[in-house]
């Protein structure tokens, strides 16, 4: 397996602006929930050596062992890559300076950090040749958008499978299980955007979840 050092390497100049060190994120989300190591592998149905290696930088999670914490952890996705910032009502992020997670041969970039109380998440996703979200479908709340915008994508949603290519786009219910993977011999890119994540506590306190 691959170290974030590596991965940064590999995917160098494909997409990502700037990264973060996932391991540490992960560890100081658990940390401040008060739970073992132990306790999120129960939780999460992953093995404690894996954790250990992901927290530690020796190992890079796929994007789907990524959504699988932070359900969870009962955080958005983006938790994982989007380092602790002032919360604002308007966010604006200058080319070359957003921030991205790696994964085994691609990344995922944060477009908005910092949003108070935001509902919606866009994210640029930026894949190697053959590099998808991992061996598992993807399963969470809300609704999934996906533009393409260079190369091609193989989206699979509840075993239909959709050609991502530049100006398509796709939407459906991310309760169905969903993966993707590029198949090209180029890196692709689309912009995702999930929504909504779950609401914001102010939200829930109103609707009688607390």
């Amino acid at each position: 397996m691959r170290s974030e050092v590596e991965l940064a390497s590999a995917t160098h100049g494909i997409g990502e602006d700037a990264s973060v060190d996932v391991g540490n994120r992960l560890r100081a989300l658990r940390e401040q929930r008060r739970m073992s190591i132990r306790a999120l592998a129960e939780a999460s149905g992953l093995a404690v050596n894996t954790l250990s290696l992901i927290e530690n930088g020796r190992t890079s999670p796929s994007v789907s062992t990524l959504q699988r914490l932070a359900m969870t952890l009962q955080v958005p996705i983006s938790a994982f890559f989007t380092p602790d910032v002032p919360q604002q009502r308007v966010v604006f992020t200058p080319a070359g300076q957003a921030t991205a997670t790696l994964f085994p041969h691609g990344a995922l970039t944060d477009l908005a950090p910092g949003l108070a109380n935001r509902t919606l998440e866009p994210l640029l996703l930026t894949l190697d040749p053959g590099a998808g979200s991992g061996p598992e479908s993807i399963v969470h709340t809300g609704q999934e958008f996906v533009f393409g915008l260079s190369g091609n994508i193989l989206y699979t949603v509840a075993d239909h499978t959709y050609t991502i290519g530049p100006g398509d786009s796709l939407l459906f219910e991310a309760v169905l299980p969903h993966r993707w993977h590029n198949p090209g011999h180029a890196p692709a890119q689309a912009l995702l955007v999930l929504c909504p994540l779950e609401l914001p506590r102010s939200a829930l306190e109103r609707h009688g979840r607390v």
